[in-house]
């Protein structure tokens, strides 16, 4: 008796994987699945436990086609003829349960499920990232550049490679950046990464009101990489501190850390009054109302402000560190961008206003080559097909089933841009229809990035600010500008650079 319950025991999990298989109520089993994606949400899982589930996806779009069974109710579609309809408006897909994974201090825009809810917080806050306010964010962000003019022109005083140059980690340098502004833009000062060189930001414990300090940078990746995971399988975040590995219980604490970053900010203007008087993002939050003349709650407010930091924090730094790479990388990239901003920026060299360098159109596009090629964001963002099923692609989807359009395949489609692996900013002085339907970076339709002109307005700032005031070249033994050689990242929910080891001296006295 003893030894069938063992056996029937041992049968359970074989049941409870091959039988959804076999019964295919959603119809997917015509789908090719790598092994065992099909039966289970481990493949995926470990994919992104590994940071490189773009690149695992890719390579199944690759092997199998247009569609790929990633887990056993979520079909990956690369074509971009699936855009409109399950990220666009009014076709009805929602977001799925890999949201939940991002859930810390309460549901905020970007986590959201709800469609009422999600229509309510976007109406609250879009009016923070309208062209008027983006505008008079300006000068927080030229200070920052400042500072990091600063610390660049004394590196430049203190050469140490052949040419006059000096070496540093640029990826360093545009983490303290972009961190330093977003928290400026957002919670009224700068961290002090810039001044100080170091990654530190202050944390409060919202049970017992203790304030530490925690590494940003460091915690926010750890962040993006856990919640990343666990998306795949949601139902094992409450389980991922008692975990053995310890990337689960160091990920699970930084989603702590970071929501503390973000209430002990928030705490310093509610309780305390600090920098009450600035027109900055928290103070559009916290004046922003509903449909009912509603203002966001203290929890919601937290939670509006962590989703900021987040988003506009490691986004702008990996898509600087990466372009870099690629304008070094190029022949021929680098001097045409000077050549342009000089002409611009005619004169004495100092910080660019946007008003002088925004019609620059080279400047545009490195920047959106830089955001197709590297493609921050290049994991399917997934979807819930409506309950009376869809039909995408000429293929029928029952409700429920999960489908998502992979970014990074689709920026690296040569059906779409021709010569795909190619950095080749010209492409965007002409491109076709598609090329434009299929350039996602920040999504699109209504859960599209509401803090797009914020990004624009930062990036085409900085990228002006680094290559006019200074020259740059690949640091000596940096295997990464060798001809071929990939820029080195790691994916947790956004793919970031692992580093890139560059010269700079100056351009001007």
């Amino acid at each position: 008796m003893a030894y069938t319950t063992y056996i029937l025991i041992g049968l359970l999990p074989l049941v409870y994987y091959l039988l959804p298989y076999i019964v295919d109520a959603k119809k997917l089993r015509r789908f090719n699945a790598p092994f065992p994606a099909a039966f289970s949400d481990f493949w995926l899982f470990w994919q992104a436990r590994k940071g490189v589930r773009h690149f695992a996806v890719h390579d199944m779009h690759k092997k199998y086609g247009k569609f790929v069974r990633i887990q056993p109710e979520h079909i990956s579609v690369a074509d971009p003829a699936a855009i409109p309809i399950v990220y666009g408006h009014g076709t009805g897909f929602l977001k799925s349960d890999y949201y939940d994974a991002f859930v810390s201090i309460q549901r905020g825009l970007f986590n959201t499920r709800d469609r009422a809810e999600h229509t309510r917080k976007r109406k609250t806050i879009s009016h923070v990232f309208s062209t008027k306010s983006v505008l008079q964010f300006e000068p927080y962000i030229h200070h920052n550049l400042e500072l990091l003019a600063k610390q660049f022109n004394k590196m430049s005083d203190s050469p140490d490679l052949s040419g006059s140059y000096h070496k540093l980690d640029i990826l360093h340098w545009t983490n303290y950046l972009a961190f330093d502004i977003i928290s400026d833009l957002t919670f009224g000062s700068p961290f002090g990464m810039l001044e100080s060189g170091k990654d530190q930001a202050f944390v409060k414990d919202p049970a017992t009101g203790k304030v530490t300090t925690a590494p940003a940078i460091q915690v926010l990746n750890r962040r993006g990489e856990v919640s990343g995971t666990l998306g795949c399988a949601p139902w094992v975040k409450q389980f991922a501190k008692y975990l053995p590995d310890k990337f689960f219980t160091e990920g699970v604490k930084a989603v702590e850390d970071l929501a503390g970053i973000a209430i002990a900010r928030v705490s310093d203007r509610l309780d305390h009054g600090i920098g009450n008087e600035r027109e900055d993002l928290l103070k559009k939050l916290m004046d922003g109302r509903d449909e009912h003349g509603k203002p966001l709650g203290r929890k919601e407010t937290e939670a509006e402000a962590l989703t900021m930091l987040i988003a506009g924090s490691d986004t702008t730094s990996n898509t600087l560190c990466s372009l870099m790479y690629w304008v070094l990388r190029t022949p021929g990239v680098l001097e045409s961008l000077q050549k342009e901003l000089d002409e611009a920026l005619q004169g004495d060299w100092s910080v660019p206003n946007y008003a002088a360098i925004k019609d620059c159109k080279y400047l545009r596009a490195v920047i959106n080559e830089t955001l197709r090629i590297h493609s921050t964001s290049s994991l399917g963002l997934p979807r819930v097909v409506p309950p009376k099923g869809y039909t995408v692609c000429g293929e029928f989807f029952e409700g429920g089933t999960v489908l998502s359009v992979p970014s990074y395949t689709i920026h690296h489609s040569d059906e779409i841009w021709g010569d795909a692996s190619a950095f080749r900013p010209e492409r965007w002085f002409n491109l076709t229809e598609l090329q434009k339907k299929s350039f996602i970076p920040f999504s699109v339709g209504p859960r599209a990035c509401v803090g797009q002109n914020v990004a624009e307005l930062e990036m085409i700032t900085i990228v002006a600010t680094m290559f006019s005031g200074w020259d740059w070249k690949f640091a000596e033994g940096e295997k990464q500008g060798l001809p071929g050689a990939p820029l080195d990242t790691v994916e947790g929910f956004l793919r970031k650079p692992l580093g890139l080891n560059v010269g700079i001296k100056r351009r001007r006295a």
